[in-house]
């Protein structure tokens, strides 16, 4: 069974560095976002062991001038979990907090590989595919919450 809940930010680090950027030091998975005040972090909680995360923080995307948006962050389920509903569970959780908060909008630069799946959880791509420099191509990834 899963369980949900916020996290601190240094409990993302880890998986950040083992999913998201194997190839980069744990010092690159530390973002300047991750403290900010309005930021939260979400975990999935499998069995006791933390299996997926995802950091939120209030960052408007140049896109859009919409006034109350976040953008999701870091988004990393371990490989030998990702048929559980982990990552959906952090993002609904979240989507719900951030919905009590008034936010409108959703926002990410998601990888391309993982373009469908967001898009499964109710993402919308938007605008062309850009490089995101050392990780790759990426694109932006929106959702209304309302």
């Amino acid at each position: 069974m899963l369980k949900v809940r916020k996290i601190q930010p240094e409990m993302t680090y880890d998986l950040r560095h083992q999913v998201l950027r194997p190839h980069q030091t744990i010092e690159d998975c530390k973002y300047d976002t991750d403290y900010e005040a309005c930021a939260f972090h979400v975990g999935a909680f499998y069995q006791g062991t933390l299996i997926s995360i995802a950091s939120f923080c209030a960052e408007n995307s140049p896109d859009f001038s919409i006034e109350k948006q976040y953008r999701l962050r870091a988004m990393a389920t371990l490989e030998e979990f990702r048929k559980l509903g982990a990552g959906r569970a952090v993002v609904s959780y979240a989507e719900e907090l951030l919905k009590e908060q008034g936010i409108d909008f959703l926002w990410c630069k998601g990888r391309t590989t993982v373009k469908e799946y967001y898009m499964r959880l109710g993402f919308k791509a938007h605008g062309e595919v850009f490089d995101y420099p050392p990780i790759g191509p990426h694109i932006v990834m929106i959702k209304k919450l309302k």
